[in-house]
């Protein structure tokens, strides 16, 4: 059994604290990571339909020497099949692809606000959580506005919104919210993909004060937040690193050093940002 800490979700069920990300890894790269992470101790594996490598992620699962119901196994529904008979459909062919009975986490990756059937999609998801074809609900890129909606029209809030969030951008408002409706943070980008972050001196001076490396002091930050990263590597070396961060704590000071800079986004603002 892996030794990692794990989240209760507000549904029941648990989701460990770390996990690893596949984007944008084609399917054989994914296979190699997905076992060479499980081999590792990772016990979350993270997927998506437009990351185009679900069988490659569901071949690493079935042969990672794991047996299944210890690992959580997350994809995303895309914006082309937004709607409800669409999401349902959709599923199934990801399933197929997976190789899976079940899917551990299904969510909604984008909210596409100007499509408006994110709420048609939700209420598919959770018919098939009804069903046992999905073990949690949960969303990706939402808003307090567009979470706020699916809690209105449905009386269901989401187990996870899986979100950008890292030093640079620390998504403080919306953290506070999803801890006020028992909502889990999860981190994509977690290391700020594309930035000069890790070289960042901040980050470099607390990682030699702990005798870790800047990308282990990253992902600390986001576990002390109560957020959980989904760091993409498909190196063995890498993947035990990015693990290797519940053996030491970082004082408040440093945590507030980490992220006192200038925030910005990397990716999409899920007001406007659309992708089918």
């Amino acid at each position: 059994m892996s030794s990692i800490p794990t989240h209760r979700l507000n549904d029941g069920t648990a989701i460990p604290a770390l996990g690893l990300g596949t984007w944008p890894m084609d399917d054989t790269r994914a296979e190699q990571a997905v076992r060479s992470a499980l081999e590792a101790g990772y016990r979350l594996v993270d997927t998506a339909t437009n990351y185009r490598n679900e069988t490659g992620v569901g071949r690493g699962v079935a042969g990672g020497g794991v047996p299944r119901e210890e690992v959580v196994v997350t994809t995303k529904l895309p914006g082309r099949h937004h709607g409800y008979e669409e999401t349902l459909a959709s599923f199934e062919e990801s399933r197929a692809r997976l190789g899976l009975e079940y899917v551990d986490l299904y969510l909604i990756h984008w909210p596409l606000p100007r499509v408006g059937k994110y709420v048609d999609s939700w209420k598919a998801m959770i018919k098939l959580r009804e069903e046992g074809l999905v073990r949690s609900i949960g969303v990706s890129n939402f808003t307090v506005e567009h979470i706020e909606r699916l809690e209105k029209e449905t009386g269901v809030l989401p187990s996870v919104n899986q979100i950008e969030l890292h030093p640079l951008f620390p998504q403080e408002e919306l953290r506070a919210f999803h801890a006020g409706k028992g909502i889990l943070t999860e981190s994509w980008s977690p290391l700020g993909r594309g930035t000069s972050l890790l070289d960042d001196p901040v980050v470099g001076t607390v990682a030699e004060a702990h005798g870790v490396t800047p990308g282990q002091v990253v992902l600390r930050w986001h576990i002390q937040l109560g957020a959980l990263p989904i760091p993409k590597s498909g190196s063995p070396e890498r993947q035990r690193e990015n693990l290797d961060v519940f053996g030491f704590e970082l004082g408040p000071a440093q945590m507030t050093a980490i992220a006192d800079r200038a925030h910005r986004r990397i990716g999409g603002d899920p007001e406007v940002h659309e992708e089918f």
